[in-house]
């Protein structure tokens, strides 16, 4: 229902949005803000969607998705020559993905730009590598992954045993 709701909301031309950034920048009009937000709402929810994987509602992942691009408007410069989608993306994908470390375990996962990649990019990688059932990785699958995303190895190992089980007491 959502997504046929945010479906009637236009897409906006370039000079179109140029217009109401410039309105929203100079005049902070609520109208021009509501237009600029409304037209990307079918942004986010495609970036939501590439992060259903984490057991998370995909309303949830919206709804942080829609702050993020909220603070992409409060940040966006049209002088600059970017349309709000490329920066907005950004921020939008930044926000679910800082939801989803927060909310995926009740043990907070750590927050490194380094342990941020791993997280998010550790289950696809042993996708690749026919190893996204083992428990365990093997030691060359730890040095394969630490390569390609330029971690520590115990690092690896460290992530893949927090995401193989559930949180224990």
């Amino acid at each position: 229902a959502y997504i046929r709701k945010i479906q009637k909301f236009p897409i906006l031309s370039h000079e179109d949005e140029s217009r109401l950034a410039t309105e929203w920048i100079n005049n902070k009009t609520d109208k021009a803000a509501h237009a600029l937000i409304n037209s990307h709402l079918r942004l986010v929810v495609k970036i939501a969607m590439k992060f259903r994987g984490y057991g998370l509602q995909l309303s949830e992942l919206v709804s942080e998705g829609n702050l993020g691009l909220i603070q992409s408007l409060e940040r966006f410069d049209p002088k600059k020559g970017f349309r709000l989608s490329t920066y907005a993306m950004w921020w939008i994908r930044a926000s679910i993905q800082e939801y989803i470390l927060h909310s995926w375990s009740l043990v907070k996962i750590g927050t490194t730009a380094a342990q941020k990649k791993l997280f998010f990019n550790l289950r696809k990688l042993k996708g690749q590598m026919k190893a996204i059932d083992e428990g365990d990785l093997s030691p060359e699958n730890v040095k394969e992954i630490a390569s390609r995303l330029d971690v520590p190895e115990h690092e690896v190992m460290s992530m893949n045993s927090r995401l193989s089980g559930p949180d224990l007491s």
